[in-house]
């Protein structure tokens, strides 16, 4: 390779480091992953689609989520994005490979299932997992069947827990009325004599607290949008894609395909700190 050769792919592979990062979800449970991202990605740009016309994903068909994620992304590219990640776990068990598949070599696409099944592999081979979700994430069983592939012996239980994404997207947690409804759902006997849960959707992060609290200590409590985000960083790392420091902090954006004044109160909760939601009406 000639120097003026080398130089212009060295340029090239710069230019697209700065590229922002694309993520979506059906509401914005997937600021949980977005916070996590940028914490420990300060200097990465997030571009951020949630799709709140069409949420909760959980309660979709397989085929009405595809065709939502294949839009999402033609706004996602269009922002020149680097990297799009299904912050979502619904669309990450219905749609990952069909968009992999669709966005091709525009950008990368990773979801937040693989980071956990592999941590899952990682650390608790051998012994008894439990997982709350929605029930297109419980129903698809994509979580069985990649932990099986492992073969690690990792004893996996999932339980669908329908409640739980329209309490929260309400605001109703950390109070009596959800500690009941998230009780209930863990004294399910599917749940028993388990080491570990997976907290298997991008809400949940803020039940954790509440959850840890009802097993006293016994068992691991495993928030996804920290695995997801080491793995975000790992990946950018090995690709030459992230971005280079800067003095000044990266503008995010966030775009929402319906728009309530409830969903910017909330984005505070999940993102912990003020967000500006701009309404992209995807969908007219």
């Amino acid at each position: 390779m000639t120097t003026a050769v080398a130089s212009e792919a060295a340029a090239a592979a710069a230019a697209l480091a700065t590229r922002p990062i694309g993520m979506f979800d059906s509401g914005i449970g997937g600021l949980t992953v977005a916070r996590a991202v940028a914490r420990r990605l300060p200097h990465e740009r997030i571009v951020y689609f949630g799709d709140t016309a069409h949420l909760p994903y959980g309660e979709k068909s397989a085929a009405a989520i595809q065709a939502y994620s294949v839009k999402i992304c033609d706004l996602l590219l269009r922002q020149n994005c680097k990297l799009i990640m299904i912050a979502c776990n619904s669309a990450s068990a219905a749609a990952y490979e069909l968009v992999r598949e669709y966005v091709g070599s525009k950008a990368r696409v990773l979801n937040v299932i693989d980071p956990i099944v592999a941590h899952l592999g990682r650390a608790y081979a051998g012994r008894r997992v439990g997982l709350i979700g929605t029930k297109q994430t419980v129903n698809s069983n994509v979580y069985k069947k990649k932990v099986d592939d492992l073969d690690a012996g990792v004893d996996l239980h999932s339980l669908a827990t329908p409640l739980l994404v329209p309490m929260i997207e309400e605001g109703f947690f950390k109070n009596s009325i959800s500690d009941d409804i998230i009780g209930a759902y863990l004294s399910n006997a599917v749940l028993a004599d388990i080491d570990a849960l997976v907290l298997a959707c991008t809400h949940y992060p803020l039940i954790k607290e509440q959850i840890a609290r009802f097993y006293a200590g016994q068992v691991d409590v495993l928030d996804a949008s920290d695995v997801v985000a080491a793995d975000a960083e790992a990946y950018l790392a090995a690709h030459q894609l992230l971005a280079p420091a800067s003095a000044k902090p990266p503008a995010h954006h966030f775009y929402v395909s319906d728009f309530t004044r409830s969903f910017e109160e909330s984005t505070r909760i999940f993102f912990e700190q003020e967000v500006h939601l701009e309404h992209y009406p995807l969908w007219e």
